[in-house]
């Protein structure tokens, strides 16, 4: 009994000893990134500080080497700003409203010195240089709240990680949210762009969560008997579905689903993979199977890739008109090597359907258009973005060129203006 006690005697206080050190532990853990946040906040003052500055400083000349000086440094700091407040725990609809903002800025400086409209630079950026020393200001005296609480990182994080932040930060997203509007409305492009990615295109009807079950179950019979978990999205989600979580033997996985419509969104399913039983070509015509299943009959391979467990095949709409592969519109399937079962589905693309513009691709003489020793070895038609949240349509060109040593190139050619989008070394 003596020896018992003795024994819980020396392991309680092994354990008061334990919690003492890792209590020691958490609190220089806190007093780093305490440490590691003060400097981000510091820096990002200082920095927001030298943009307002070389915005302003931008609009002293009329002469264009001057001006292109000041440009390179707003889009030079503007990503230094971006870089420093994406470490700093403000709350993510701040940090989202500050990253857009001056990724907007940014933007409109690298574009102005490429295309020498210093006019219209010169009448946004009076406004712009105002709004920048009010959030500037507005940044500093939020920094406040970040000290008050004396280095408690745990009281910090609490404040702004619920769903209604409280801090004046708020503050400062308030004002960008109205300076973002004001300072860089949307384009067109940039517009259309945003309600794809919101799902506004979506006119489908309203499914119940039973529904949505239903339609999970019709899709991927494989699961139709496990156990399964339907929740739906929060209010600041960008558009509305379901999160439906299953488990079924050696099984585990979710699947999403739009609330409009039930459109699949994605799906992945954990289990053990055994060796390999399927060539490429079986894996492939399983993946063509499963599209048909999903009801996605408009869309061609692209290209695959495998690992040790999986096959990775890459899919993308074709458009009507000429056939083209709408890149954009893509479906990326996992297939497990063992068996062809579909473990894996990335549909958020396909649903989001691009707008294709009227378009009028000029041919090309690839002999003159490429040096003498490049080989054209492939070239088919595909839709990209430019860059601009315009779909274009191009020639994508596989090209070798044979000199000492044979290189693989792919380059993107827009199909109109025969504009070189992209050149990709391949081998």
């Amino acid at each position: 009994m003596r020896t018992m006690l003795v024994i819980l005697t020396v392991a309680v206080i092994g354990l008061g000893a334990y919690s003492v050190h890792v209590n020691k532990e958490n609190a220089s853990l806190q007093r780093t990134v305490l440490a590691q946040y003060t400097n981000s906040l510091t820096d990002a003052s200082e920095k927001l500080s030298g943009l307002q500055k070389a915005v302003s400083q931008s609009l002293l000349f009329q002469d264009d080497k001057a001006i292109d000086n000041e440009l390179d440094s707003v889009w030079r700091l503007s990503s230094d700003v971006q870089s420093s407040l994406a470490t700093i725990p403000v709350g993510q609809e701040v940090s989202n409203d500050w990253l857009s903002y001056l990724g907007r800025l940014g933007d409109e400086a690298k574009k102005t010195a490429e295309t020498g409209d210093y006019e219209a630079w010169r009448k946004k950026m009076p406004q712009v240089s105002t709004n920048l020393q009010s959030l500037s200001d507005e940044w500093t005296s939020a920094t406040v709240d970040f000290y008050k609480n004396n280095g408690k990182m745990d009281v910090w994080l609490r404040q702004v990680d619920t769903k209604s932040p409280n801090t004046t930060f708020d503050n400062v997203q308030k004002t960008l949210k109205d300076y973002n509007e004001k300072d860089f409305p949307l384009t067109l492009s940039e517009s259309d762009w945003q309600k794809k990615i919101e799902l506004k295109a979506l006119q489908d009807s309203v499914i119940t969560e039973k529904e949505a079950l239903e339609k999970v179950k019709n899709l991927f019979p494989i699961i139709k008997d496990a156990t399964f978990t339907v929740t739906k999205s929060s209010d600041t989600a960008p558009y509305p579905f379901y999160h439906i979580q299953f488990h079924q033997g050696i099984r585990l996985g979710y699947v999403d689903l739009t609330e409009k419509g039930g459109h699949l969104i994605s799906y992945l399913v954990e289990r053990p993979v055994d060796e390999a039983r399927l060539s490429q070509d079986e894996i492939k015509k399983k993946a063509e199977e499963y599209l048909k299943r999903l009801g996605m009959n408009d869309v061609a391979f692209v290209e695959s890739r495998e690992n040790n467990q999986a096959w990775h095949l890459t899919f993308a709409r074709v458009h009507p008109g000429d056939n083209a592969l709408i890149y954009a519109d893509g479906v990326q399937l996992k297939l497990a090597k063992d068996n062809g079962e579909l473990l894996g589905a990335n549909a958020m693309e396909y649903i989001q359907e691009e707008t294709i513009k009227s378009q009028n691709p000029r041919p090309i003489d690839w002999k003159t258009f490429f040096d003498n020793d490049v080989k054209v070895e492939e070239v088919r038609k595909i839709y990209t973005d430019n860059g601009q949240f315009d779909q274009r349509l191009c020639y994508e060109v596989i090209a070798v060129r044979d000199k000492n040593t044979q290189e693989t190139f792919r380059v993107v050619i827009d199909a109109e203006n025969h504009n070189v989008l992209k050149v990709e070394y391949l081998t």
